[in-house]
């Protein structure tokens, strides 16, 4: 069934548990795969879903995130009609006390304005494929109020509803105590119809820095990356014009992934390389994450570390992580003349 869909994706969402990768950026422009931030993936779900019209919200620090989405022109919604749009809050004291809900209800010109009859809103850091056309046809075959998506049992935070259901709840959201959609699927007071639609392919959600590194590190999985980057509902990202990787003499690269625009040198192994990274002779890196415009110079060896956008490790330098606890290297940041673990 073929129903008309507005796509909202909640982008306020912060965890205190990536250390220093969300100082300087929301958790919704954090780099993933490579080349991609986490809000590619739920903005091309619904793009390719055949959604038109997508509004973020976001928290007070939105300068990484505006810069990633421009127009939304990557995504198809540099639009006449519909297209993206991003609302930022006037004030942070009635969004921490209200959630999502308040940030929702500022802005309900917007969703007067829309034409959509049904409303998908989704958080902005699962990473995956989700077909909203499907979960909206089986909304519609159970007659809920409300579909929540789940997988293995859990809450993604992903929900469908009637806009007219939705902005009924924005007029009763302080009265009730209800701060998001999940506050009113997991209240036992309401009468309405909740329905729980399990999503069985593979799908993860990046809440904490562990699952970061594991899920990025999962990509390196054949079977794990053809779930995630398929040829029929592929995931768009802002375009960045980049030479190809070029591999030096001596140079060895075994399971990893590797943006274009790199000078590889030394060894790479089961390691995301992202854009424009420089790695010297003899360095040698291992499990490993490391972001755009990073230099690592000669004979280093980095083995379960983070390293973010701009920083330099200088000749020699040996840093060393855990799977449970990757070591992460701040942005910009320059490490020379000692050892870390």
């Amino acid at each position: 069934m073929s129903c008309s869909m507005l796509g909202i994706i909640n982008a306020t969402t912060e965890f205190d548990t990536f250390q220093t990768l969300t100082a300087h950026r929301t958790l919704a422009s954090l780099p993933f795969a490579g080349r991609y931030r986490l809000i590619d993936f739920m903005l091309s779900n619904m793009v390719n879903s055949g959604i038109t019209n997508v509004a973020i919200f976001t928290g007070q620090e939105v300068r990484s995130l505006m810069d990633h989405l421009e127009s939304g022109k990557q995504w198809d919604l540099g639009r006449k009609r519909d297209g993206l749009f991003v609302f930022s809050p006037e004030g942070n004291s009635e969004i921490e006390r209200f959630g999502s809900f308040a940030h929702f209800a500022n802005n309900m010109t917007y969703f007067k304005r829309s034409k959509q009859q049904y409303v998908v809103v989704a958080n902005c850091y699962t990473v995956g494929t989700l077909d909203f056309c499907k979960i909206l046809d089986r909304h519609l075959e159970t007659g809920a109020d409300i579909t929540e998506v789940v997988h293995n049992g859990e809450p993604l935070q992903t929900y469908i509803l009637s806009k007219k259901l939705l902005l009924s709840l924005f007029e009763q959201y302080k009265e009730q105590r209800y701060y998001n959609i999940f506050d009113v699927v997991h209240d036992n007071r309401h009468t309405l119809q909740i329905n729980r639609y399990e999503w069985t392919g593979y799908i993860t959600n990046i809440d904490c820095l562990h699952s970061y590194y594991q899920s990025s590190l999962d990509l390196l999985q054949p079977t794990v990356w053809e779930q995630v980057f398929t040829n029929d509902e592929p995931i768009l990202t802002k375009v960045k014009d980049e030479p190809p990787t070029k591999y030096k003499k001596g140079s060895k690269v075994r399971n990893s992934i590797i943006a274009n625009g790199c000078m590889i040198e030394g060894e790479v192994e089961n390691s995301i390389i992202f854009r424009a990274v420089k790695i010297g002779k003899g360095a040698i890196i291992r499990n490993s994450i490391i972001m755009q415009k990073c230099q690592i110079e000669e004979n280093c060896v980095l083995d379960g570390v983070i390293l973010d956008k701009d920083a330099i490790v200088g000749n020699g330098i040996q840093m060393t992580g855990t799977t449970e606890a990757p070591l992460v290297v701040e942005k910009g940041s320059v490490q020379r003349g000692v050892a870390h673990s």
